[in-house]
């Protein structure tokens, strides 16, 4: 069990991908991701392994919800700075983390 004040460390945001690139450097498929957070955060990278069910393409302006305060980590020569959040579908491939309405880039999960 954590305590509230655990779960509160952990800062959870609401982006828009702005542009999204295929990873084929990657060990496992993924996709580049640019991520914008608003005035506050700012665009953030990240490498996500969710080509079983998305394209570069149809990413651009889906709104996704991120932590945004872990370390950046390098994946081969790029550096991820934000890990999108993701839950395994029935054959283990992730779907993203969505609000189901539209709202500010930027909002922090409570």
């Amino acid at each position: 069990m954590i305590s509230f004040d655990d779960f509160l460390k952990v800062d959870v945001r609401v982006g828009e991908i702005v542009r999204a690139e295929d990873f084929p450097e990657a060990r496992r498929p993924a996709i580049k991701l640019w991520v914008n957070f608003g005035d506050q955060i700012g665009e953030k990278k990240s490498s996500a392994q969710i080509t079983a069910h998305y394209t570069p393409e149809e990413l651009i302006g889906r709104r996704v919800m991120a932590v945004v305060n872990f370390p950046p980590r390098q994946i081969g020569k790029f550096m991820s700075e934000v890990l999108v959040l993701g839950v395994p579908d029935e054959a283990g491939e992730v779907v993203l983390v969505v609000p189901d309405k539209k709202v500010p880039i930027g909002g922090r999960l409570y």
